[in-house]
């Protein structure tokens, strides 16, 4: 007997099997026969573990327009339009922005977020507020946060201190943004630092590195000896890492080999990315996303983040991590069916390995987390973003959606002929 049984899905690797829960887990995969509570019909649809999402800020989301848009577009202006936000911002404000974008998210099927957390102002209401965040979704939300010193761990008085006392305070991972310190010296200085604290915490590390279009913005390389030299391994992530797109191939030749030695892992964040970085280029005009697919062939964990959905940064989104996987495709020119399918495998298990998520997956004894999807492979998922027609996370069914049977006309779209691909 199980509480649950989802039947007939197809899996991500091409499987076809029923899966059968009791309580919050996974009790049995394959051709199950046996009663249940509920039974999921899910005949030619995929079933996937969840979405996940390495790369986000949560005290911001939901905020555009306030104080005011950001005219110019670039990185520069949205700090500066937060750094307004921040201080007039309420706890009980970015709470209600935050919950309201996590149910949002969860009805997407994104059901463990990453999120930095600005630590710069000595009142640290954001920290305040995202632990009750992570609090209020903890029972269908895997909600990881980072102390992340947005002015700089060095150039802001107190950038250290507040760090630390966020740590203290239950936030869980170690974060930085060196090329923001006042010299190359200071951002190498503070990425020592900053890795001893993660070391001696026994936390995860996850650093903003170089995100400008710089090509002599090289803190990476400093980042990845000092993952080395503490043994830090995949505890380890670099976000963003634009300026790998303007620097040197040779230098490069010489960089992928430390980043993969380091076994650090790497979070590009293609919609945004893209969006702000080029801003100061006129043609040829740079697009600012990493080189994920030399970074892989190295050997590289690379997962999608998702970055901004409307705030100052960003003024559009929709925390479907599956339009950030079919961005990340046409960017990075992923286009060959093994990595049109590895896009889809980054937007899950790629970045539950970067999360170190505990019992990811669809074998028994996993989470009984998981999303039925409106799709007939993880190909036609990037290429639809289709809808989630059932989203269970630890064995409860959160969201689910009627499948859509007007007839459109137009094949391989959803509601239309189920042609798969």
């Amino acid at each position: 007997m199980f509480d649950i049984l989802v039947k007939g899905g197809t899996l991500p690797d091409g499987r076809q099997a029923d899966i059968g829960i009791r309580g919050d887990r996974i009790a049995a995969v394959g051709r199950l026969e046996a009663a249940a509570g509920r039974v999921i019909d899910a005949t030619g649809d995929l079933v996937s573990p969840p979405l996940v999402d390495p790369h986000f800020h949560m005290d911001a989301t939901l905020s555009y327009g306030l104080p005011r848009v950001n005219a110019s577009g670039t990185l520069i202006e949205g700090i500066g339009l937060w750094g307004e936000l921040r201080d007039i911002a309420t706890v009980d404000e970015m709470v209600e922005r935050a919950v309201r974008y996590c149910d949002w998210a969860v009805s997407m099927g994104l059901l463990a977020i990453r999120t930095h957390v600005d630590t710069t102002p000595d009142h640290l209401r954001g920290v305040e507020a995202m632990l009750e965040v992570k609090r209020r979704v903890a029972p269908y939300l895997d909600l990881q946060l980072v102390a992340f010193p947005q002015d700089g761990l060095y150039r802001t008085p107190t950038g250290r201190e507040n760090l630390i006392r966020a740590l203290d305070m239950g936030v869980d991972v170690v974060g930085g943004i060196p090329h923001f310190e006042r010299t190359m010296e200071e951002g190498a200085e503070s990425l020592r630092d900053l890795a001893r604290i993660a070391a001696e915490r026994v936390l995860m590390w996850d650093v903003h590195c170089d995100e400008t279009d710089d090509p002599m913005s090289r803190h990476v390389e400093t980042m990845a000896r000092e993952v080395t030299r503490h043994g830090l391994g995949a505890r380890a992530a670099g976000s963003h890492l634009t300026s790998m797109h303007s620097m040197d191939n040779y230098y490069v030749s010489k960089l992928l080999p430390l980043i993969a030695e380091a076994g650090m892992t790497a979070i590009p964040n293609p919609l945004i990315n893209i969006t702000l970085q080029g801003r100061h280029d006129s043609y040829p005009k740079r697009r600012g996303l990493t080189r994920v697919k030399e970074l892989m062939a190295h050997g590289v964990t690379v997962g999608w983040g998702q970055d901004c959905v409307l705030d100052p940064w960003y003024s559009l989104g929709t925390a479907d991590m599956l339009d950030v996987a079919f961005m990340g495709l046409h960017v990075a020119q992923m286009t060959h069916p093994a990595e049109m399918a590895h896009c889809f495998n980054m937007v899950t298990a790629e970045n539950a390995k970067i999360m170190g998520l505990k019992d990811y997956g669809l074998e028994p004894g996993s989470l009984a987390s998981l999303i039925v999807l409106d799709a007939g492979s993880p190909t036609e998922a990037v290429r639809l973003r289709p809808d989630r027609l059932a989203v269970i996370s630890r064995g409860k069914v959160v969201a689910e959606r009627a499948r859509n049977d007007a007839r459109l006309g137009l094949p391989g779209r959803p509601g239309s002929v189920r042609r798969r691909v």
